[in-house]
């Protein structure tokens, strides 16, 4: 017994037992899968968030964001009501870093520039943000912060309280239509690039130059300056400007 038990031992030098075949009645166990992100309202938030900007709106979906997370559509609903809630959470996420300057009536009209321009840039940021803010209302957290702090400029400028009023959904919107515009033709997860823009500029300039003269003089005119290359900075910023010296005509400080 004392030989066998020995023998039973490996000893020095002596070869490893090679791996053994997994049994046929153990493969058809599921293999274990990674810990899930914990689910939050939070997560939840960035995982739409990481959609919108990799996939644009049409690819964000209560579906799509479980995917994203390594669970069940259903499991969402424990946090977000539905999609619309969901846009509005990440749209507030976006502008929660938002700060306003002190209103300074010497200086409100170039504040106000001044904000557009930064609420352009976080759009552009964050592509299909835009998309996901046509028809909503901003009445989130930092919305509503947002919102205050606008109206508290273009109350310093002496508007009257309707064209205040007014003036933050209008110009508000103006720069929403105008990044959700480049984010169809420049979007990253689109086809159409720059240079693309370019070649049908020019195919566009070509063909209303050789429109008939006589029953177009106006376009046929215009032609050249229509499609200046100023691109979408330009645009924006001439739009811009046509909106703020209509606000300033209405300032009692005139």
């Amino acid at each position: 017994m004392a030989n066998a038990a020995s023998n039973s031992h490996e000893t020095p030098g002596t070869p490893a037992t090679p791996a053994l075949p997994v049994p046929p009645w153990e493969r058809t166990r599921r293999a274990k899968t990674p810990a899930r992100t914990p689910l939050s309202q939070e997560a939840i938030v960035e995982a739409a968030l990481h959609i919108l900007e990799t996939e644009g709106y049409d690819g964000l979906s209560m579906r799509r964001v479980a995917s994203e997370l390594g669970t069940g559509a259903a499991s969402l609903y424990a946090h977000v009501a539905n999609k619309d809630e969901l846009m509005k959470l990440v749209i507030d996420r976006v502008f929660d870093s938002v700060e306003f300057p002190e209103p300074d009536p010497e200086r409100w009209v170039e504040q106000v520039r001044e904000m557009m321009r930064g609420t352009r840039r976080i759009l552009q940021a964050h592509p299909g943000i835009a998309r996901a803010m046509l028809g909503q209302v901003p009445f989130g957290p930092s919305g509503l912060r947002i919102v205050e702090g606008f109206m508290a400029i273009l109350r310093a400028g002496e508007l009257p309280d309707q064209v205040a009023a007014w003036a933050g959904d209008v110009v508000s919107l103006y720069v929403v239509a105008s990044v959700f515009e480049d984010d169809i033709r420049f979007a990253p997860h689109g086809d159409t690039s720059r240079e693309d823009m370019e070649a049908w500029a020019g195919q566009m300039k070509s063909y209303i130059k050789s429109l008939p003269v006589t029953t177009f003089p106006n376009l046929v005119a215009l032609a050249d300056p229509m499609f200046e290359t100023g691109g979408p900075d330009g645009r924006f910023e001439f739009g811009l400007d046509l909106m703020l010296r209509g606000l300033a005509s209405h300032s009692r400080r005139a």
